[in-house]
């Protein structure tokens, strides 16, 4: 009998203790996880504006930023100008030249041993006027000092 009485002692139905129920815990969110605000309907008036540009649109602001740089506007005034930034314009240019074709350069009509010749010939004349001064300055500065 000596069991009953450890068992009803031990026994939580008894009338001098307390049943005590856990209480569930708040969980705290995940670290990557974020709370969403609650999602409104969007009229097509309230919709952010498109930033992005049709091909069209891209060739005309490059044509734009090209003409204002040809009159002699700085390449920084004449984007901001258009209203993108330097970024957006070099990333355009960029898109607008076809891969492994070099941009286009101005052909040079005359060969490069032509060229040389005629710099050597200028190079020759350039001396020979310059020997010419100093020949000149060299006698005046003698008669100056009374030198033979």
């Amino acid at each position: 009998m000596a069991n009953e009485q450890d068992i009803q002692a031990s026994n939580p139905t008894d009338a001098g203790s307390e049943v005590v129920t856990p209480v569930p815990r708040k969980r705290k969110p995940s670290v990557g996880a974020v709370k969403e605000p609650p999602k409104k309907a969007i009229s097509a008036s309230e919709q952010p504006k498109s930033r992005r540009y049709s091909a069209s649109e891209k060739t005309e602001k490059l044509g734009k930023i090209d003409a204002k740089v040809s009159e002699g506007a700085t390449l920084r005034t004449a984007i901001k100008d258009v209203g993108i930034s330097e970024q957006t314009y070099y990333q355009w240019k960029r898109s607008m030249t076809v891969p492994g074709q070099p941009e286009a350069k101005p052909k040079v009509e005359s060969d490069g041993f032509s060229d040389l010749v005629e710099l050597e010939a200028e190079n020759d004349r350039l001396r020979k006027l310059l020997a010419k001064k100093l020949r000149a300055e060299n006698a005046d500065l003698r008669k100056r000092l009374g030198l033979p």
